[in-house]
């Protein structure tokens, strides 16, 4: 084996078990939906996603085999959302979930590439040099950044929905769901102009966490047997799990960093 973080583990793991829950469904796990039924081949790329899933998250955990599965997680990934999400945001442009589904697979991307830079072979950076080192680290970087912009936005669109939410143990829901939203956006800010990236970065992806813990985790362990809430709950642990690895590859930047850019 050979893991290089917590993160690197954690993320592993997650994508075995989205590829288990895709093959005990029958259908997509949470990460790749939604697909339209009318797609061509739809069954066939509801079980191809999910032995993609499970592969590439053992070819992660494996040495020999991690720059190969962080190879093709990445590939896959990157066509899915290029093919499946980028297309909702110019058909339905005004419709925040189009945006907010983009950027959750985006941030997948994000954490698929940070490993990819990391575990990237010799073949790799002959050939794929633009994608390895520091400058696929900036890539995934800038595409996590970006991908934080709707998350905070759709704070603001859907505030009511977002404030009924927060637990009832805390006070204020409304000023709490305003208070997120603009977390997200001045994380996405300070990422993308370099300043204070590495503290920005963590803290989006502590944020994410809290909401998987605090929100999802209580709402499905009182027993819900609703299929979209039980997939809230899945989904939010995989964003929590891309973006702690995002988080991670600001590893040795000092905290408070300023105009360092996304180079190491």
């Amino acid at each position: 084996m050979r893991i290089v973080s917590l993160s690197h583990a954690v993320f592993a793991v997650t994508m075995i078990a989205l590829g288990i829950l895709g093959v005990i469904k029958g259908d997509f796990a949470p990460v790749w939906e939604p697909v339209p039924k009318g797609v061509p081949a739809w069954g066939l790329l509801v079980y191809l996603s999910a032995f993609i899933s499970i592969a590439s998250g053992v070819g992660l955990l494996w040495q020999r085999a991690a720059a190969l599965a962080a190879r093709v997680l990445l590939a896959s990934l990157l066509l899915w959302l290029l093919v499946f999400r980028v297309p909702d945001i110019f058909r339905k442009p005004t419709v925040e979930v189009s945006w907010s589904g983009c950027a959750e697979t985006a941030v997948m991307v994000a954490g698929a590439w940070v490993l990819y830079a990391w575990f990237a072979a010799d073949w790799d950076r002959r050939r794929l040099a633009f994608a390895t080192g520091d400058k696929g680290l900036c890539i995934a970087r800038v595409l996590y950044g970006l991908a934080l912009i709707p998350f905070g936005l759709a704070h603001f669109v859907y505030v009511k929905q977002t404030a009924a939410l927060v637990p009832g143990w805390l006070p204020s829901h409304m000023a709490w769901a305003y208070f997120t939203g603009c977390a997200f956006i001045a994380a996405a800010v300070a990422m993308l102009i370099g300043v204070c990236a590495r503290l920005a970065a963590a803290l989006s992806a502590l944020q994410i966490g809290i909401f998987t813990l605090l929100v999802w985790v209580p709402i499905v362990a009182a027993g819900s047997k609703d299929a979209f809430q039980w997939s809230e709950t899945v989904l939010s642990w995989a964003l929590t799990a891309g973006a702690w690895v995002v988080a991670d590859s600001y590893g040795g930047m000092p905290w408070l960093a300023v105009k360092m850019g996304f180079r190491e």
